[in-house]
């Protein structure tokens, strides 16, 4: 895959290869799914409803389909790119190409965020995540899986470098670990859970510098 200079989604080439190039860069992408759709079947109801938020091709909405069709609970993903949304290939559920930062959510009981925070501008995160809180049912929760803010001092290098070496060892060229790198610069700022202390966050993984979280109400 030809990685463009200015890392962005709305990019054909990008949408195409997605799949194949989000798990050379993340060999935990198929763990991290199966433990996301463990605790989503414990948060989603009889008729309930679950929001993808920035649903890319949909890998979510696949890999919880069979508990939404026992539940009779409804999906609806929300994806920005348009380049996505073309290749988005889950079967069930609604499919809305909306920059989620301007959806107006409805009550809901669980929502998802993979791998989505991180390219919110910072300063629209929290308000995105009051709008997801304020609209989720009681009993719900929001689950969050992102690329963490570094923990600082040299404990930070190393786990950087941890993700480095499973990309390389998974088979990425190192050329194409640092254009990655470069691409994303300005445009993928890394999750602060220290910015969601009032919602009582609680983290489920952590691997290098990537994380998942918990938000319930």
């Amino acid at each position: 895959m030809k990685i463009p200079s200015n890392w962005t989604f709305e990019d054909t080439e990008v949408a195409k290869n997605f799949n194949k190039h989000v798990r050379e860069q993340l060999p935990f992408y198929d763990l991290a799914t199966n433990a996301i759709t463990h605790i989503a079947r414990h948060y989603i109801p009889e008729n309930g409803l679950v929001y993808d938020v920035g649903a890319s091709t949909g890998n979510i909405g696949k890999s919880i389909t069979e508990i939404l069709k026992d539940r009779n609970a409804k999906l609806i993903a929300l994806e920005k790119s348009a380049e996505m949304v073309k290749k988005y290939d889950c079967k069930i559920g609604e499919l809305i190409n909306i920059d989620a930062v301007k959806y107006n959510f409805k009550p809901h009981n669980l929502a998802i965020f993979y791998l989505v925070l991180m390219f919110v501008p910072v300063d629209k995160r929290i308000e995105l995540i009051t709008k997801v809180y304020d609209q989720l049912i009681k009993g719900g929760a929001i689950i969050i899986f992102d690329k963490e803010i570094s923990e600082g001092g040299y404990f930070g290098t190393v786990l950087y470098r941890l993700i480095l070496a499973n990309k390389i060892a998974s088979g990425v060229s190192t050329d194409d670990v640092i254009i990655k790198e470069l691409s994303l610069a300005g445009v993928q700022i890394p999750f602060n859970p220290k910015d969601c202390k009032e919602f009582k966050i609680k983290r489920w993984f952590k691997y290098g510098d990537f994380g998942g979280w918990v938000i319930e109400k």
